[in-house]
Parts: structure tokens; sequence; C-alpha cells
């Protein structure tokens, strides 16, 4: 590791920032400095102009991945260098207003029961029935399951705990798979290594954000939903299908641990009801058309 990144990780550090934020910005930089095949600290201000063209024009980069690239850089040149350019507070990336794919209930259950590996199947049936994000889901641990409570203590984005209620039986469901294996720590385990020689040790550590990825990707083709969903799908499901059941809009955002209400009020435009009450207007007005 070079001096550079290392005082970079350093100053993340003091900032608080998570290790999987510290991982984007830490690519982000990289990225830059391949780009050009030259150390970061070595660039003008014209050339992270000419970048960021690059990153727009050419590789055409969805939003967010433009809106990381932007806050790496940015942290980079003014935290760790302490140079503070024009360029990085004029880019912004075109704001996007695309509404989240959703399952139905239907979709939901047979993408679930098409996972064969059990512990993939138990986490990510309690993403779903948390609203959880996938690193939530991912690293649960034992100690954050209050069963009396029927709640999970959750560590969520940004260092923010909150409380997530859990029906009776999400709860049956985790004391079933923890007996499978019993860790002291980790709720889902990772699979042992495919090939690995009997008897070599292993040191027990949680399911990968990767691996969970593929076995939903290769549920979801079993069970043919065709839809471009994800697992972070869920977690919009999960919200969608509590408003449907009139669960209050606030409660659903205290849920998702969202800080602000407008975020949740994106679900409003996605619930079969809000649907439902265009199907006569709609009905009324190609009458006669079709």
């Amino acid at each position: 590791m070079t001096p550079l990144r290392q005082r970079m990780l350093e100053d993340m550090q003091l900032r608080g920032l998570s290790a999987r934020t510290q991982e984007c910005y830490v690519a982000a930089v990289r990225q830059l400095a391949d780009h050009f095949h030259t150390s970061p600290d070595g660039l003008t201000e014209e050339q992270l102009r000419q970048y960021f063209l690059y990153l727009a024009n050419e590789k055409k980069v969805a939003r967010a991945t433009a809106t990381i690239a932007l806050c790496g850089i940015r942290f980079f040149y003014e935290q760790t260098l302490h140079q503070s350019w024009s360029t990085l507070r004029f880019v912004r990336p075109m704001r996007e207003k695309k509404l989240p794919v959703v399952l139905s209930r239907d979709e939901v259950r047979r993408v679930l029961q098409a996972l064969r590996e059990p512990v993939y199947r138990a986490c990510l049936t309690t993403i779903y029935a948390g609203g959880l994000r996938l690193q939530e889901g991912a690293r649960l641990q034992v100690g954050q399951v209050d069963g009396a409570r029927l709640q999970l203590l959750i560590h969520g984005k940004g260092k923010k705990d909150r409380y997530v209620p859990l029906a009776a039986p999400t709860v049956t469901l985790l004391r079933a798979h923890w007996r499978t294996h019993r860790s002291p720590v980790w709720l889902f385990l990772a699979p042992p290594p495919r090939g690995r020689r009997a008897g070599t040790p292993v040191t027990p550590g949680p399911v990968t954000r990767s691996s969970l990825q593929s076995a939903f990707t290769r549920a979801r083709q079993a069970a043919g939903v065709h839809k471009r969903a994800s697992i972070h799908t869920l977690r919009h499901s999960f919200a969608t299908h509590l408003l449907e059941a009139g669960v209050n809009l606030r409660i659903i955002q205290a849920l998702l641990g969202h800080g602000s209400a407008r975020t949740t009020q994106i679900y409003t435009h996605l619930t079969q009801e809000v649907r439902a009450t265009l199907t006569d207007p709609l009905t009324h007005l190609v009458d006669g058309l079709c």
C-alpha cells in the first residue's frame, strides 16, 4: 500500500466513514489514477475536468456511479491533499427520477422458494421480512436478535441503530437456522468452499454480498421472474407491501431507517391502491376506442 493511499484511509477513518464507503472512495481514486496512468497527486484540475467529462459522455455511467466517483475524488483532493478546486464543487451528476422495481407478494414467495442453499434462503427471507439492506442482513449477528420481544437491533447506514419488529414465523425460522451451526457470533455463516479438502480448518465468517447476489439472481431466473430485480428490490417490496396493508408512512420510514419522509414517499406511487383508483377513469377514457 502506498503512503498516499494509507493517508487517505486514515483520513476516512478519522472522519468516521464506514468500511464500505472507504472501499468505494479508494476504488474511485484508483480508477482515476489508472485512467491517466499516473499518481493522482500529480494530476491537474483540467485533467479532473476531462475525467468527469469522460465518465459522463463516453462511459455514460449511472448517476450513482458518478456520485461515488465525485465524492471519493473530492475527499481525496480536499481532505488528504488539501486542494480546493472549483471543478470539484461545480461537477454534479444529473438527477434521476426513477421508480424502483417492486415484486408482488407472489413473486417474492417464488424467488425465495427457488433458493437452494438454506443459508441464502434464511438470510434473504429475513432481509425481506425486516426491510433490511443487503449488508445489514448479511452481517446480522446472533446478539442482535431479541426473540422474546420479536425484534432485531439493526446497525444501520450512517451508524444509526434502529429496531425492526419481526413476525413470529421469522423468529422461528432464525432459531431453526441457527441450530444448524450454533455460531456464537454470526447468524448467517458462509457455506464451506467447494473442493475443500477434508480436515482443512476454515474460519467461519458471514455470507458475502457477492454470494447472496449471485444466489438471488439464480433464484429469480429459476422462478421465472423477468423484472430487473436485485436484493435491494426486496426492501422496496417490503415497504410497498406494508403501505398496501395500511401501515402508516411514518412507521415505514422508521422501519427502513430513512432520515427524511421524502425518501419514503416514493412508495406511494407504487401501491396497487394508487393504480386501482385510476382503473375506472381510464376505462371511461378509452371506452369505444379499443
